[in-house]
């Protein structure tokens, strides 16, 4: 048994007296089940998870999606015949054994085709910022409801960079310098097939001196977990990661796998010496999607929170002392 003293400013306790002491319990009274209601609770709850694809027109986003759930998700696609940029937004429930995920897929279309790219990027912008608004609305109702919310902020986006094998184009860089505030952004390489592996080495060295350059940030996998730092590690090392979907299936061996047939031969989608798609789904799903629910809360909803509540004018303090509700009532 051991006393943690812990200070406290509230005039309501003795300041003699506060501090935690630690017991380490002879026989169980129920407390470790704890893990178990949570878990219970989740699996009865399911789970939220919102994707924004950005990309030019045709650039494989449906695709790569189908593959990542190993699904066929619902998707219209794109013309280049667009006069402006649109999102289109669907959502699905996803089951797999007893867990069910509710998931929701923004995609943008016409994105790149216009002469005039001026306003491309602030309508993705403001479509992120209004699901924020959503929820900061909710919270700050009297009588607020968010255990029964459905979340729709945007967790990732999915950045598809055209295989063009030089460097970024100025509308890519623009977008993601206006976005990397307002969500997680991870970089990807739409259709990595098509260049020569010599080439996409050079583009993605060239890609990641252009963000830097910009200041760009990106959304990195978390390395202070030491069960995920390796295999996170290894992910952001391939950063942007260079991705190939397809909804066909091919004979590989003695077994069908999802893979795009050329004259030349056959790429295979989950074939890591082909592409990054298995490293994308397995730090993307499999790993990190709980990281990139929680950052999106801790980090860019909150950073949306604060600028509209000092706009709102309501501040942290006043003249450095801390703010109560009964001053901002007064």
């Amino acid at each position: 048994m051991k006393d943690v003293s812990r200070p406290t400013d509230s005039p309501l306790l003795n300041s003699q007296t506060p501090s935690i002491r630690t017991f380490e319990l002879k026989d169980e009274c129920g407390i470790n089940n704890l893990p178990n209601q949570i878990m219970a609770k989740a699996i009865s709850d399911g789970f939220v998870f919102n994707i924004l694809c950005v990309g030019e027109t045709a650039c494989g986003k449906s695709s790569l999606l189908d593959s990542l759930f190993n699904t066929r998700l619902d998707s219209t696609p794109s013309t280049h015949e667009n006069t402006r940029v649109y999102l289109r937004k669907n959502t699905y429930d996803l089951f797999e054994r007893e867990i069910r995920l509710k998931l929701t897929v923004v995609e943008t279309a016409g994105f790149g085709d216009q002469i005039n790219k001026d306003d491309s990027f602030k309508i993705i912008g403001d479509f992120i910022d209004e699901q924020y608004q959503t929820y900061l609305d909710e919270e700050l109702k009297i009588k607020r409801n968010l255990s029964n919310y459905h979340d729709t902020r945007i967790h990732v986006c999915l950045y598809f960079i055209s295989p063009t094998g030089h460097s970024l184009k100025a509308l890519d860089l623009v977008t993601m310098k206006h976005l990397d505030s307002k969500v997680n952004i991870i970089p990807i390489i739409a259709k990595s097939d098509t260049i020569s592996k010599n080439e996409l080495q050079r583009f993605k060295q060239n890609i990641l001196n252009e963000l830097n350059l910009a200041g760009v940030k990106i959304y990195r996998f978390p390395t202070d977990d030491e069960t995920l730092a390796e295999e996170n590690l290894k992910a952001n090392n391939l950063l942007p990661l260079a991705v190939v979907g397809s909804n066909e299936t091919v004979k590989v061996g003695n077994q069908y796998v999802r893979a795009r047939q050329y004259p030349w031969g056959i790429v295979q989608v989950e074939n890591e010496s082909h592409c990054d798609f298995k490293k994308l789904r397995e730090s993307l799903i499999e790993k990190n999607m709980l990281d990139l629910i929680e950052t999106t809360h801790s980090k860019h909803y909150e950073i949306f929170r604060r600028n509209r509540l000092t706009e709102l004018g309501l501040n942290d303090n006043i003249d450095g002392k801390p703010l109560s509700i009964s001053d901002t009532l007064d």
